[in-house]
């Protein structure tokens, strides 16, 4: 589960890579190439951001496919580390190829 709290959604253009899918907007992350990058949610979103957003945008939970707030902090709560190492990795992988390669490699190493 990934945080968007917005109604919109975006066609994935030709010669993109869909990276992931979600229910209400079917796509949530793209890649173009190696150095172009698209997410539709928010990764990067804390705790704090998301309880001033519940309470601010609580107009908005009427909308169509609308969670309400107490849904969105209970899905925060859930998936707030799996998201959180998502974050790390993707990161790593836009920022920092080698870490991830050397990581790759440790990793086969062990596995072998």
């Amino acid at each position: 589960m990934v945080y968007h709290f917005h109604r919109e959604g975006f066609d994935v253009p030709r010669g993109v890579k869909l990276l992931a899918e979600g229910d209400a907007y079917p796509h949530q992350a793209i890649r173009y190439g190696d150095n172009a990058w698209g997410v539709q949610f928010h990764a990067e979103l804390t705790r704090a951001m998301m309880h001033r957003w519940v309470v601010h945008g609580a107009a908005r939970f009427s909308m169509p496919n609308a969670q309400k707030g107490a849904q969105h902090l209970e899905g925060r709560m859930i998936f707030d580390q799996p998201l959180k190492d998502w974050l790390w990795n993707f990161l790593d992988i836009v920022f920092d190829r080698c870490a991830v390669e050397e990581r790759k490699a440790a990793e086969n190493c062990l596995t072998a």
